[in-house]
């Protein structure tokens, strides 16, 4: 019976497979980048990320774990000391699975898989983490009390400012001064429209008699 089996044995038996997880993940290492299907990319990953947690701890015995199952004195070299200090800080998930596309022939599906701390695009592009704030009810000034004070002189500020203002509203504006003149400039000249009226008028009356 297969209970307990559901890995992918990706078409090879138990040697062949192994052998090629070791030198995959050998190439890994030296070059930070490789180019594979995504089937075998998963199962990579699985494979390798345990050695790279492993190199955090340089020890005699945490070597040799490693070169047992890479087989590889220049990858174990590199592991233990270019990529363990680039990953010193990074609590796993050290690999990226970018995928490319189909590949012709067979269609399979193909990514690249990478190292994530030696990708310096996706590093810059990277935003920073915001820091976490906390929003409450009371104001900066401190508790309820110490606020209260703070919002009367407000409140007073703005009523001695209406104060001020509202004189200015009052003044006459210049347009009612204008009205003004001409109302009076009209009163003035009613008179002698009326005489030059009355005048017309007696003008008339000789001419009939």
């Amino acid at each position: 019976m297969r209970h307990g089996k559901k890995f992918n044995h990706l078409s090879r038996t138990a040697s062949h497979r192994s052998a090629m997880l070791s030198n995959m993940a050998s190439s890994l290492i030296l070059h930070k980048r490789i180019t594979t299907t995504v089937a075998k990319a998963k199962a990579l990953r699985k494979y390798v990320e345990p050695l790279i947690t492993r190199a955090k701890d340089d020890t005699t015995h945490s070597r040799r774990v490693a070169f047992s199952y890479l087989q590889n004195k220049d990858s174990v070299t590199t592991l233990f000391g270019e990529v363990a200090e680039k990953v010193a800080n990074r609590p796993g998930g050290y690999t990226r699975i970018l995928k490319t596309g189909a590949r012709l022939g067979d269609n399979a599906e193909m990514c690249i898989m990478e190292l994530v701390d030696y990708n310096e695009l996706m590093l810059k592009d990277a935003a920073p983490a915001k820091a976490k704030t906390r929003r409450s009810r009371r104001g900066k000034g401190g508790s309820g009390a110490e606020a209260a004070p703070a919002v009367e002189a407000t409140e007073a500020v703005v009523e001695a400012e209406v104060v001020e203002e509202a004189p200015a509203a009052e003044e006459t504006p210049v347009a009612e001064e204008a009205v003004e003149e001409v109302k009076a400039e009209a009163a003035e000249e009613a008179p002698e429209a009326d005489a030059n009226e009355e005048s017309a008028e007696d003008s008339d009356k000789e001419e009939k008699e």
